[in-house]
């Protein structure tokens, strides 16, 4: 029995790289099949579903600032559409806080959109700059600006502001008066300002520090104002045992043990 003859090993690198081509060519037909058939107008995104809140937005806002740019950018296929990015063109619109982008066969979109809603001002009255309930701040012109009221402070600082707000306002409300502005300076020292003009310090210290030196000051005030007349024009908390008082014709310093003013002038 005759033995066959191995073949050379050209002709076997031959072979091996045909094969090699012909797996190359057919992955890439599988592959530009795909692309084809995932970006066949059959996938073609047909319509998109907004929910949630949509209480600043509008039919024209939205293709114009989001469906017209992502159909540009993204393409229109239900398939390969980038959910992330679309959500971030979403997310991008003046009002909207969280976006979520859902695909729902065979080729509708669902985004369900959360708005921020503005308690406050940032930094200034009219900035375009405003504080969320969460304690972010966002870019936005509100329709309606009656009542809001002004945080300030560093970056980052809008959180504690807000929550330092949300505590000290029914403190003064209780007195009769709104708490117009909060503001955190660079020297850690917190100021206020009431809707009659009045300034109070509260000078500087954790959140709760802060909040039981203005109950303190509350509890007692009354006791001296019904005694001094004149309105309410300075306070300053920053004193250990007590406050001071600058009343309209009137200065006092008072403990709060007491509430009898110990210096007038």
């Amino acid at each position: 029995m005759t033995s066959a003859t191995p073949l050379p090993l050209d002709i076997k690198l031959m072979r091996l790289a045909t094969r090699s081509l012909i797996g190359v060519l057919a992955v890439l037909v599988l592959l530009a099949v795909a692309r084809w058939a995932l970006n066949h107008p059959v996938w073609a995104v047909r319509s998109m579903v907004v929910v949630g809140d949509v209480g600043h937005q509008s039919a024209i806002t939205l293709r114009s600032q989001v469906l017209t740019p992502m159909r540009a950018e993204l393409g229109s296929s239900f398939m390969t559409l980038d959910l992330a990015r679309t959500r971030e063109l979403f997310e991008s619109v003046p009002w909207v806080r969280q976006a979520v982008v859902q695909r729902e066969f065979p080729n509708r979109l669902r985004i369900t959109l959360q708005e921020h809603e503005a308690v406050a001002w940032w930094q200034t009255e009219g900035s375009g700059q405003l504080v969320n309930t969460w304690g972010e701040v966002f870019e936005a012109n509100p329709d309606d600006t009656d009542n809001l009221p002004v945080l300030a402070g560093p970056a980052n600082s809008a959180t504690a502001a807000l929550r330092l707000f949300n505590d000290l306002s029914p403190q003064y409300q209780y007195l009769g008066f709104g708490l117009e502005r909060l503001a955190l300076t660079e020297r850690g020292n917190w100021q206020a300002t009431l809707d009659n003009g009045a300034h109070i310090e509260l000078g500087r210290g954790e959140h709760d520090a802060l909040v039981a030196r203005s109950q303190q000051f509350i509890r007692t005030v009354s006791q001296v104002t019904q005694r001094y007349s004149g309105d309410l024009q300075t306070v300053d908390l920053r004193y250990p045992n007590g406050y001071a008082l600058g009343m309209r014709g009137v200065a006092t310093l008072s403990t709060p043990a007491s509430a009898e003013p110990t210096n007038t002038r």
